[in-house]
Formats: C-alpha cells, structure tokens, sequence
C-alpha cells in the first residue's frame, strides 16, 4: 500500500511540489509550524531513519535540502527528521521537515 507521501510523489493526489529530482520530492506541508515547512521526500518509500538501507534514494535527503532552501532565498533553516510515532513521525514515510522564518528556541520540543 502506498503512503501519501508516495501518492503526491506519483501525483495521485494534489501537493504543491517546489523540487524533484531523480531521488527526491520536495513539497509544502499542509499543516506548517513555521512560515517556511517543506517535507523533503525520497521517492523510494523506506518507514523511518532506523529502518534504512545503507544505499537508496534516501542518502539525497541533504543534497535536496539545501537545494530547496537555495531555491527559496533560506539561508537559515532546521532540518527535523521525526523516527517513529513516538516523537511526532505522523506518516510512514521517512521525510525531512525544512522549516525556516520564524526564532526557533534550543531544545526543541
């Protein structure tokens, strides 16, 4: 069964994609916690960080963030990358928060 973020990816269902490449899909959250949320998606579907294999798409995660924050004019921005339900994981689909405009307080959460 695919995950939402798969189907967005395959353009099943409507996402406002900003990037893509070969490896990954960027697009906004629909439910931001910051001015600027994007989800940085690998196209293969892997459940969560601690589940990864050591080659795949996922490995490009970083290369599309900063062409994502490139692409938005961001120069400071937080990564989050959420493993399991636990901590805020919400889709099964390993994913990288960019969230940018706003003071982020230290620690999170």
């Amino acid at each position: 069964m695919s995950t939402l973020f798969t189907k967005i990816i395959n353009r099943e269902i409507a996402g406002d994609i900003i990037y893509e490449d070969e490896h990954c899909v960027a697009f906004r959250d629909i439910m931001p916690v910051a001015p600027v949320h994007i989800l940085i998606v690998p196209r293969e579907e892997i459940v969560r960080v601690s589940e990864a294999p050591e080659t795949g798409d996922h490995i490009h995660l970083l290369n599309a963030a900063r062409k994502v924050g490139q692409k938005l004019g961001v120069s400071e921005y937080r990564l989050v990358i959420n493993n399991g339900e636990g901590v805020g994981q919400t889709v099964p689909h390993l994913h990288v928060h960019l969230l940018a405009g706003r003071e982020f307080g230290w620690p999170p959460g």
